[in-house]
């Protein structure tokens, strides 16, 4: 979707070149360049915390992903740089000596396949170490997440943009597959080629490399017990792949044991945000506004209680009154804040600039692009002063328009 939604901006911006400028020419000051958009809010603060540059900065706008910038702020707030996300395992054998293994997920976003060989590893060691060599069957318990839960702004494609949440899930809920001599394989080396995968990539165009599971949640938790199996067996336990799905709070399971093993992510909350921020990871955000939302109100975690959760947060922590937000990822056109909030939260989020990228020389920004909404905000670096922006188009440029802004910005600057 990413791609797609790049490619609509672009198409479009030029569909409308006669009207817009292609670029912000060198001859114009930022003041003038910003004058020529109508539906554009802007604003800079001076090392002195006041407005450099301002057009329009508390009309309320459509932020697109610079939302994760919101998202990454409520998250680093709640739990801390260090945070790491658990799963839980419990092992149980019945009268007829068969052994369940049962997972109980809390919205892990960062379980690829790497991570879960080194879950996988773990576990088998201390399978080993109490005698058991092969589990008869897995039972998930992915109740910490609404079923089928879908946040605001998804479309329905099979992009990875558009990879749906889930309580478990293997690598963001996506599928990259290619076929070898006419037969289906998997396209990574760290990634087993496991029967649901098989399943659908013989229904998939994989001209397109990656793509999602769909929408139904099933599909990646049944894709995730598949990879775990494959991987307890590279590491000498053996599973019959026969996956169940059960509430593990109404059985003896949890009745007051702790887990046999908790496996908690090698990444680190920090280590997770870099990566959403470079490439704009939608499935990472809303993972994270979702269990943010679970905590708050309690599991389930739904798309009214990250909507909830977004008003009672960014009220709290930031005095926000007049503002929108239903998702995590920045994907729906019904968001709103302000070139004036965006800035605030900057400000808020100085101790964690640093998991930003250099979209441009010295200006550490995340993005944010839909059909119609162009969008930057972070800061420029300019004398050891980082100086917090926020750039919001809502309306038909080129792709490049607010990065060649965000340059002028910090033209603006050298030149005083």
């Amino acid at each position: 979707m990413k791609r797609f939604v790049h490619q609509w901006g672009v198409g479009v911006g030029l569909l409308l070149g006669s009207m817009l400028l292609y670029a912000a020419p060198a001859s114009l000051s930022i003041q003038e360049a910003l004058g020529q958009l109508r539906e554009t809010g802007a604003l800079m603060l001076n090392a002195q915390q006041e407005p450099l540059v301002e057009k329009d900065p508390s009309k309320l706008r459509v932020p697109a992903s610079t939302t994760k910038l919101v998202t990454a702020y409520l998250a680093l707030k709640h739990w801390g740089a260090g945070y790491r996300f658990k799963t839980d395992f419990y092992v149980t054998r019945n009268a007829s000596d068969l052994t369940t293994l049962c997972v109980k997920g809390y919205g892990d976003p960062f379980l690829v396949s790497e991570e879960i060989q080194k879950m996988a590893r773990r576990l088998a060691l201390q399978l080993k170490e109490v005698g058991v060599g092969e589990i008869d069957n897995i039972i998930l318990d992915t109740g910490y997440f609404e079923s089928n839960v879908v946040l605001p702004g998804r479309s329905n494609t099979d992009n990875p943009y558009d990879a749906i949440p889930g309580a478990l899930a293997a690598n963001f809920n996506t599928l990259y597959l290619k076929k070898r001599n006419g037969k289906l394989v998997s396209a990574e080396s760290q990634t087993p080629l496991t029967p649901l995968a098989i399943e659908l990539g013989k229904q998939a165009n994989l001209r397109h490399g990656r793509f999602n599971l769909g929408g139904d949640a099933r599909m990646g938790e049944r894709y995730f017990a598949e990879l775990l199996s494959a991987f307890l067996q590279q590491s000498g336990v053996q599973v019959k792949n026969e996956v169940q799905w059960r509430s593990l709070k109404d059985s003896a399971v949890l009745n007051g044991e702790s887990p046999f093993y908790r496996h908690q992510n090698t990444l680190t909350l920090a280590e997770m945000i870099r990566p959403m921020m470079q490439y704009s990871t939608n499935f990472i955000a809303n993972q994270l506004a979702l269990k943010l939302s679970a905590e708050k109100f309690g599991p389930p975690a739904s798309a009214e209680k990250v909507k909830r959760m977004m008003k009672a947060d960014l009220t709290h922590y930031l005095g926000w009154q007049d503002f929108y937000l239903e998702d995590g990822a920045g994907l729906s056109h019904q968001n709103r804040l302000s070139p004036q909030q965006l800035v605030l939260l900057l400000q808020a989020f100085r101790p964690w600039k640093s998991l930003l990228p250099e979209v441009e020389d010295h200006i550490f920004a995340k993005s944010g692009t839909l059909i119609g909404v162009s969008a930057l905000a972070g800061y420029i670096y300019q004398q050891e002063q980082w100086l917090p922006f926020a750039l919001m188009i809502n309306q038909p440029v080129p792709f490049a328009y607010k990065n060649q802004l965000a340059l002028k910005l910090k033209q603006q600057l050298e030149n005083r």
